[in-house]
């Protein structure tokens, strides 16, 4: 059975998709960018505070559909600029260390709203 799942803790769709989809036991979260739920505007600052606010907000929407961080299974992170690997990889880990989910990092070209960051998730029971 398909669920989609949203919620006001992180921003809202920008385009033509869903927060989140459950399919069973499984949860895919839509890739994330830095945008600040509070105001709608990307987060400004480095790649540090803007990889903060990414997790943040792929966090809230793990919670919404009753899932932790353990939960996830996989990562597609998309970076600006791969300099900036090292310094998003600490922040990354202050969140996942305790379960580091398989994963897969790539510089892209360009990200939504300009931002530094994307991160999207597949989470499982």
């Amino acid at each position: 059975m398909k669920a989609i799942i949203s919620t006001n803790q992180a921003p809202a769709a920008i385009g033509p998709y869903s927060q989140a989809i459950r399919y069973g036991d499984l949860l895919f979260v839509s890739g994330q960018i830095a945008i600040d739920p509070a105001t709608g505007n990307i987060a400004e600052g480095d790649i540090e505070v803007q990889t903060k606010q990414v997790l943040e907000n792929l966090q809230a929407i793990i919670k919404e559909a009753g899932m932790t961080l353990q939960n996830v299974l996989k990562c597609s992170c998309f970076l600006k600029d791969m300099e900036d690997f090292v310094r998003f990889n600490a922040v990354y880990n202050s969140y996942f260390a305790e379960s580091l989910p398989a994963r897969e990092t790539v510089e892209v070209g360009r990200l939504p709203k300009d931002a530094r960051v994307e991160v999207s998730a597949i989470c499982g029971i």
